[in-house]
This record gives structure tokens, C-alpha cells and sequence, in this order.
């Protein structure tokens, strides 16, 4: 008849993946472990879990000697003649041993290994489970904030938002459902470790993924984000299908699917530019929503001379320069913005005023 132990360790096999032969050979260390903890460490003694019906046996090892010198280890041989009479000097005697209290001892030290073991089992799990979900967004239920730091609740384990996560100006309530990213996985002492951020510029790509189908299915491709979080964030999109508008889908009808994200964001504004391989056509749409004149490139230096009305400059600039910086950011080039009375000033400059304008003025 089976043991409660050996029905508690096949459910745990089955729930929670863990190997049967495993926790026996652990199991018989630890009662090894106890045994000697409470009856001497010096004891010579082995443990055996019988694999059938659960039941923990001990076994007192000692050597048959002609001259007994440590009576724990050893045994004469005419003692061990008494327990059968066909051993001789130098075979091995096990005797079982059953001291007061042991049984209490050996079941306590079975249920702390097995409670370790599932407790390294799930955190293995959850491990395996998070670090191959690097890049992808987690609903979460705010659980915490403590210093700074944002704990969120994502079921069977929590994740941490460190400040520098966090959207500037937002604010974390808990028992808030909350999106993030899950920006690292790691495998610490205490268990896995999960960082997620509100920033990390993958959140945007995935709420994109969520929200639009033609880029779930493959048919946009998001090129380039670049986000100041909390302000304001420019994603390039691009489609080789020449039927289907790219920025379209992205905003939706009525701008309802790129509106959802920005609720999401807390209200952080999002440009959607068409990607295009030629530079001078892809920085113009980048410092949307400002009107771009004229784009001269200089592949060499990786750098672009943006001429804009008059009138547009403080818009292609924007605030602080952020729309000229994320511009940058997303094209990859170093872009210089001039208005078209900075540009005939520089071109008068430079000599090159009639080969642009002719002879007008």
C-alpha cells in the first residue's frame, strides 16, 4: 500500500513537472542529513525510499573487523556472526535502525525538500516561461509602490517598473490594471526577476501590434519609433502593397485605432509617417506635421539641409526642438532646418543663389 508521501510526490510529478526519480534521490540525502544532525554526525548510515510503497527505511553501515577500533563504524566479527553467521573481516553489515522520534524527524525533513523543490520548480517555470516573453506586453494589476519602484502583479509572479520605466507624470494607483513591456528576465538567488518599462519604445510597437491587424498580420511593417515618453512619439510604417495605405490602417477610421493607444499612453501624441527608402522623401515626412520645401542630403556626412516656409519653422523645430529631434532620431540623419529666407541668406552666401532661384528675387 502506497504511503501519503509517495500520493503526494506522483501528484507533484503530474502538477508541477517534477522528476519522481529526483525527489526520491533528494529526499534519502535529506533524511541522511537529518539522521545525522540529530544522532550523530560521525554515524556511518544510509536511506532507502522504497520506490513502490513510500515507506523510509534506515540503515546503520558498519565493517566487520578482527579489532574494533570506532564501534560506530565497525563491528567484531563475532557480533556480526550473531546477525548471520556467513560474515567475515572486511564485509559490510547494514542494520536497520529505527531511534525514537525518527520517523517524526525524516517526515519533517521530506516535507522541507519537497516544499524547496516546488518552490525552485515554479520559479523554473516562471523563468522559462517570462525570459522567452522578452519584447512583449503584460497586463498586470498594480500591486504596490514602494520608493519609487512600481510592483505589479502579473498572477503567479510580480514584475518591477524601476522609475526610469515609468512615464513622466503618470500615475501608478494600486489595484490599476496596467500594459507593460517586459524589457529583462533574470534569474536571481530568490527567484525570477521580471523589469518591465512604460518608455521602452517596444511598448508603442506592441500596442500597434494589438490594435492594427495589418500590422499583426504582417502586411504594414513598423520601419522606426523614436518616443520621448509621456510627450510625444513618431513610428514609421511602411507596406509593400501598393493597394494599401500604410498610415491609414495605422490611424484607422475616424483616427479611432491610433486615438486607443494614445488613451493608453495617457494622451502622449503619436505622429504615423510613411517610410520611404529615399532619404530626402522620408525626412520630409518625418518632421510631420510641418510642410518641408525642399530636402538636400549629403550622404556623405549623414547629414540633410531642411528648407521650410517661413511661417513653418517654429512648427518643424517644435517645442524645445523635440519634432526636429525625434525626426532625427527616426530617420537616423543629421538634420539642419532652415526657413526660405535663412536659405536665400545662405545661398547668396555660398554663391548659389541663381542656380536654385534663377534670376528671380
Amino acid at each position: 500500500m502506497k504511503t501519503e508521501l509517495l500520493l503526494a510526490l506522483e501528484q507533484l510529478e503530474k502538477e508541477k513537472g517534477l522528476e519522481l526519480t529526483m525527489l526520491f534521490d533528494v529526499i534519502e540525502d535529506a533524511v541522511v542529513k537529518a539522521y545525522k544532525n540529530n544522532f550523530g554526525a560521525t554515524h556511518n548510515v544510509e536511506v532507502e525510499l522504497n520506490r513502490n510503497t513510500g515507506e523510509i527505511n534506515v540503515y546503520s553501515v558498519r565493517i566487520v573487523a578482527d579489532e574494533v577500533i570506532d564501534e560506530i563504524t565497525q563491528i567484531s566479527v563475532e557480533e556480526a556472526k550473531l546477525i548471520d553467521p556467513d560474515f567475515e573481516n572486511g564485509d559490510i553489515v547494514r542494520e536497520k535502525v529505527a531511534p525514537k522520534d525518527f520517523g517524526r524527524i525524516a517526515a519533517q525533513s521530506a516535507k522541507q525538500v519537497v516544499v524547496q523543490k516546488i518552490r525552485e520548480a515554479e520559479r523554473g517555470v516562471i523563468y522559462d516561461e517570462y525570459s522567452s516573453r522578452e519584447s512583449e506586453i503584460v497586463n498586470g494589476v498594480i500591486h504596490r509602490v514602494s520608493k519609487g519602484i512600481v510592483y505589479i502583479s502579473l498572477g503567479r509572479t510580480e514584475a518591477i517598473m524601476q522609475p526610469n520605466e515609468q512615464i513622466p507624470h503618470e500615475e501608478y494607483i494600486q489595484g490599476e490594471r496596467i500594459k507593460t513591456v517586459i524589457t529583462e528576465v533574470k534569474n536571481s538567488t530568490k527567484g525570477p526577476q521580471i523589469l518591465v518599462s512604460r518608455t521602452h519604445p517596444g511598448l508603442v510597437k506592441r500596442l500597434f501590434e494589438l490594435e492594427v491587424p495589418e500590422i499583426y498580420d504582417g502586411e504594414v511593417e513598423i520601419k522606426s519609433i523614436s518616443r520621448e515618453p509621456g510627450s510625444r512619439t513618431k513610428i514609421a510604417v511602411y507596406s509593400s502593397n501598393p493597394d494599401l495605405d500604410p498610415v491609414g490602417a495605422c490611424v484607422g477610421q475616424k483616427g479611432h485605432r491610433v486615438q486607443n493607444i494614445v488613451e493608453e499612453l495617457q494622451g502622449e501624441k503619436i505622429d504615423v509617417i510613411e517610410w520611404n527608402e529615399n532619404p530626402a522623401i522620408l525626412i520630409s515626412n518625418a518632421l510631420s506635421p510641418s510642410k518641408v520645401m525642399r530636402v538636400e542630403v549629403d550622404e556623405d556626412d549623414n547629414s540633410a539641409l531642411v528648407v521650410v516656409p517661413d511661417y513653418q519653422l517654429s512648427l518643424a523645430i517644435g517645442k524645445e526642438g523635440q519634432n526636429a529631434r525625434l525626426a532625427a532620431k527616426l530617420t537616423g540623419w543629421k538634420i539642419d532646418i532652415k526657413n526660405e529666407t535663412q536659405y536665400k541668406a545662405y545661398l547668396k552666401e555660398i554663391g548659389e543663389y541663381e542656380e536654385v532661384y534663377g534670376d528671380e528675387e
